[in-house]
């Protein structure tokens, strides 16, 4: 296996909404095969602050593939080519030697860009608020047993529950579609006894505020599916046009 390889990284850099962007090429010679591509990025902010030139604004938390905080396009392609992996988790050994990857922002209206391969997605904050709570007792601890939940159901909310929010679904959708983001914290709440009582109007409130954020509609390709870290289907938006009818 190799230990080392050379890349080109062909960067988007836009100083602000407001000013014109460019692509931007940096060749990284002989750097190790195991460094994540954020990693990656980190190395070459590093020379660029070390050369006085201003670091490349990017998106990161926990690097784990869990909290949803990073995501660009790689090669055209939200997160990159692997299945079931965050840009975080794409690895430089998973590219040929001598590769250029091109990195792009998230480009839908609904993601204004902040900087460089950053944009701005309160819009998905704006939709899960659009939900509101949960009726639930309040005071003394509940009781463990109180809400039974059975083993199916417990595991088809679960799959649902996995969604991060890193917006790679709308990215991809040629309408810049939240559907299944919305389908996903939908069928979260709307299989799991505390979600019943608010889940009509749950419903309905999110995908509306889905419309007012100015995310497009369903484009039935697919693509979100494809390139969701977490897997989730795609059923699910046919799930949250039934409660939608409900």
């Amino acid at each position: 296996m190799r230990s080392t390889l050379s890349i080109t990284l062909r960067l988007w850099r836009q100083v602000a909404p407001d000013q014109p962007g460019h692509f931007e090429s940096h060749r990284l010679e002989q750097v190790s095969a195991d460094l994540s591509l954020l990693e990656a990025l980190d190395l070459l902010n590093e020379r660029l602050i070390a050369a006085g030139e201003r670091p490349v604004h990017f998106e990161h938390d926990c690097r784990e593939g869990i909290c949803g905080s990073c995501g660009f396009l790689v090669n055209g392609q939200a997160h990159g080519p692997r299945p079931a992996t965050t840009v975080c988790q794409l690895y430089l050994r998973h590219f040929a030697d001598g590769a250029t990857l091109v990195l792009e922002p998230w480009r839908a209206a609904a993601f204004p860009l902040i900087q460089d391969l950053a944009v701005e997605r309160s819009a998905l904050d704006r939709l899960i608020a659009a939900g509101g709570y949960c009726s639930v007792p309040i005071g003394s601890a509940p009781e463990a047993n109180g809400l039974l939940v059975g083993r199916d159901q417990a595991r088809s909310a679960f799959e649902t529950a996995t969604c991060i929010g890193c917006g790679a679904c709308i990215a991809s959708c040629r309408n810049a579609s939240a559907s299944l983001f919305v389908a996903a914290k939908l069928a979260h709440l709307g299989q799991l006894p505390q979600g019943q009582p608010e889940r009509a109007r749950r419903a309905a409130a999110m995908q509306e505020q889905m419309v007012a954020e100015g995310f497009g509609s369903c484009s039935s390709q697919l693509e979100c599916e494809a390139v969701c870290p977490q897997q989730i289907s795609a059923d699910w938006i046919s799930w949250m046009h039934r409660e939608a009818r409900a």
